[in-house]
């Protein structure tokens, strides 16, 4: 069976077999599989009523534990994108009602962002669906293949200095 990527890497074969390509095929079918993941995963948020960001967001609040705050420090670290998008996307949010700003009781320069009851309870609703969906979208692997998969994976991101969030 043959995809996209075996296709490019005969192209190179035929046009250049000078050269060793093996690495576009691990690296082109990964570029493929997020793309076709991140629509999948669109399209499923989309039908809940949200953006993937708002999700990851909220889920990031969530696995924080009660009262389901952090600093925006830390959502920006976690969401790693630049400071003005993690404002807007809490501007965004917060005029939604997900989240809220709360000062922090001990150093009143410092702001948190917490889950409102609303966010709350969508996120509670919405990490069900989308732990099916995921195992929808990995179902074609049995059991030993995602461990193996979960593990190369982990193995690469970590080689290429990608560690936990904290």
């Amino acid at each position: 069976m043959a995809d996209a990527v075996d296709e490019i890497l005969a192209q190179w074969g035929r046009e250049r077999p000078d050269l060793d390509v093996w690495p576009m095929g691990v690296i082109g079918r990964i570029s493929r599989l997020q793309l076709v993941l991140n629509r999948e995963l669109k399209d499923f948020f989309a039908r809940q009523g949200l953006e993937n960001w708002e999700f990851d967001v909220l889920a990031t609040l969530r696995r924080a534990g009660a009262p389901y705050e952090l600093t925006a420090g830390a959502l920006l670290k976690a969401a790693m994108v630049t400071s003005g998008a993690i404002t807007n996307r809490i501007d965004r949010m917060e005029a939604r009602g997900l989240v809220e700003r709360v000062r922090d009781a001990s150093d009143r320069r410092s702001v948190r962002i917490r889950l409102t009851p609303h966010g709350l309870s969508l996120v509670d609703e919405v990490v069900g669906l989308h732990t099916a969906n995921e195992a929808r979208l990995l179902d074609s692997l049995d059991p030993d293949d995602r461990d193996l998969l979960a593990g190369l994976l982990r193995t690469l991101l970590e080689s290429l200095g990608d560690s936990s969030l904290r």
